[in-house]
C-alpha cells in the first residue's frame, strides 16, 4: 500500500547549488576558496585589519603570492633519471595544502653532468615535462604559486645521496663520496670551472669546463627556461650559491681561469650575467637568483680583498657589486644564503644567522627584493625580519620539514586568521574564530580554547 505524505510532513532539504569543485583539474577535487594561507576578509574577521607583514600579499610581475612565508628548494635526490616520481608529488602536494606563500621545486639541473646525485630533478629533455607539469597543475588547482631552480652542480656533481653516505660511515666506511658508472654516476664527465677538486681524495677529480661547454651550458639554461613555460611554473630562480658551478665561478678560490671567465672580477661574474640576461629576455615572470653572499672564510683567509686590491675568496663586497648588475637586468628578488665552496668555512650558526647578510644587500642594492634564509623557526622572528625591513620575503626549508603547518601556526601565534585547506579546515576552527569575540580563557598559546573554536561543539542539527 503505498503512503501518502501528509500536510504537516516535509519534503527532503535538498541543496540547491552544485557542490565546489575545480573544473579543469582531471579528477575530482574541491575548490578551494582562495589561496592557502591568505588573509581572510577583514569584514568576517576584524583581527585582520593591520595585519602582520609575515600575512601581507605580494604582488611580483603579476603574480600574487598570499603571504610572505616560503618554501626554500630542498633536494630530495628521489628523481628517476631527473624525472619526478609520486614521491615529488606527494611531498610538494603536501605544502601546498599548507598555506606556504610560495614553494620552490628542488635544484633541478638543466643538464645529466649537472646532478649532485644519481637522484637529481632535472629537466634537460622534453620526457621530464609531464611529471613535472602534474605537480604545477595540482599547486595551481589549489590556488598555490610554485616555481623552481634552475642549476648545475659543478664540481660537486656525481656523489652519494647524503643517507647513503650516513650509513655507510656508520658501519665503517671511509673512502670517497663519488658515484661509479656501475651505479649511475658519472665520474670522468664531472665539469667545473677549473680542475679543482671541492674534496681531494673524497669528492671527484673535475675537469675544467671548456669554452665549447659553456657555450653549450648557456644553450641548455635557456632550453630549459622553455620547457619551465611549458610545465607552467609561476617563477624561477637561477641557483649561483651553495659552491655549484655558479657559485664557483663567480669565487676566486675556485675559478683560476685565464680566458674571458677568470681572472678579474667582471670576468669572473660574466657567466652568471650572461645566463640572467638571456632569461630575462625569455621569461616574463618573476625571476629570483640565489646567492651565497659570503664564504665565512675571515678566520683563515683575512679580509676578502687584500692591500694590493686583490680579491681573495668570495664574500659581500662582490656579492653587493654582482646583485647590483642582476638588478640592472631585471633579476626581482635575491634569494640571500651563505657558504658551501669551502670546507674552511667558519659559520657562526644562529637564528637568522645569514639575515644580516641579506640587510647589507637590501640596504646596498635598494632596487631589487630580497629574501632571507637560516634557522628562521618562529612566527615573531619571521615576522620581526619583514616589519623592521631586514628582507622582503622569508625562506624555510628544514622548518617546512619538521613543521608542514607553520603558516597556520604562525598566523595563530600573530592573531590573525588565514584561508585554511577546505578539506582541513575543522582542524583550524580556532584561528577562523572572530578573536574580537574572545575574551578571557584557559588557552595559554593561542587565547582561545578548542570548545570556544568549535571543536568541541556537537554538529549542529
Amino acid at each position: 500500500m503505498t503512503k501518502t505524505k501528509t500536510d504537516h510532513e516535509h519534503a527532503q532539504p535538498i541543496y540547491p547549488y552544485p557542490l565546489s569543485t575545480v573544473p579543469s583539474y582531471p579528477s575530482y577535487l574541491p575548490a578551494q576558496t582562495q589561496a592557502i594561507g591568505s588573509l581572510l576578509p577583514v569584514r568576517e574577521y576584524p583581527q585582520n585589519e593591520n595585519p602582520p607583514k609575515l600575512f601581507e600579499g605580494l604582488t611580483i610581475r603579476g603574480v600574487e603570492f598570499g603571504n610572505r612565508c616560503w618554501v626554500s628548494p630542498m633536494c630530495q635526490y628521489s628523481s628517476d633519471n631527473g624525472h619526478a616520481t609520486t614521491h615529488h608529488l606527494v611531498h610538494i602536494g603536501s605544502m601546498a595544502m599548507r598555506g606556504w606563500g610560495a614553494i620552490m621545486m628542488e635544484a633541478t639541473s638543466v643538464v645529466p653532468e649537472g646532478r649532485i646525485t644519481p637522484g637529481d630533478a632535472g629537466i634537460w629533455t622534453d620526457s621530464q615535462i609531464a611529471p613535472l607539469k602534474q605537480i604545477v597543475d595540482y599547486v595551481h588547482a589549489l590556488k598555490g604559486v610554485i616555481g623552481i631552480q634552475l642549476s648545475h652542480a659543478g664540481r660537486k656533481a656525481s656523489v652519494l645521496p647524503p643517507w647513503d653516505l650516513r650509513q655507510a660511515t656508520q658501519k665503517g666506511y671511509s673512502g670517497g663520496t663519488v658515484v661509479s658508472e656501475q651505479y649511475g654516476g658519472w665520474p670522468d664527465d664531472v665539469q667545473a670551472p677549473s680542475a679543482i677538486s671541492f674534496n681531494p681524495g673524497k669528492y671527484p677529480d673535475p675537469n675544467e669546463a671548456s669554452l665549447e661547454y659553456i657555450e653549450n651550458l648557456k644553450l641548455k639554461f635557456d632550453e630549459a627556461v622553455e620547457r619551465c613555460g611549458k610545465v607552467g611554473f609561476d617563477f624561477i630562480e637561477i641557483h649561483g650559491a651553495h659552491g655549484y658551478f655558479l657559485h664557483e665561478i663567480v669565487d676566486p678560490i675556485s675559478n683560476t681561469r685565464r680566458d674571458q671567465y677568470g681572472g678579474s672580477f667582471e670576468n669572473r661574474v660574466r657567466l652568471p650575467l650572461e645566463i640572467a640576461r638571456s632569461i630575462r629576455a625569455k621569461w616574463d615572470k618573476p625571476l629570483f637568483y640565489r646567492v651565497s653572499a659570503t664564504d665565512w672564510l675571515e678566520e683563515d683567509l683575512g679580509p676578502e680583498r687584500d692591500e694590493r686590491g686583490e680579491w681573495k675568496w668570495w664574500g659581500i663586497e662582490q656579492t653587493t657589486l654582482l646583485a647590483r648588475e642582476l638588478a640592472k637586468i631585471g633579476i626581482d628578488l635575491l634569494d640571500v644564503t651563505t657558504g658551501g665552496n669551502d670546507l674552511r668555512q667558519k659559520i657562526k650558526v644562529g637564528p637568522s644567522y645569514q639575515t644580516p647578510l641579506a640587510v647589507h644587500l637590501k640596504k646596498n642594492v635598494p632596487n631589487i627584493l630580497v629574501g632571507t634564509v637560516g634557522i628562521i623557526t618562529e612566527a615573531k622572528q619571521a615576522n620581526d625580519i619583514l616589519e623592521q625591513g631586514k628582507a622582503d620575503v622569508v625562506f624555510c626549508a628544514r622548518q617546512v620539514l619538521r613543521d608542514i603547518d607553520f603558516p597556520l601556526e604562525a598566523a595563530m601565534d600573530l592573531g590573525v586568521a588565514v584561508n585554511p585547506a577546505v578539506q582541513y579546515e575543522l582542524a583550524w576552527s580556532r584561528m577562523l574564530k572572530n578573536r574580537r569575540e574572545v575574551h578571557h580563557t584557559c588557552a595559554e598559546r593561542y587565547g582561545i580554547t578548542e570548545v570556544q573554536g568549535g571543536e568541541g561543539k556537537q554538529l549542529r542539527m
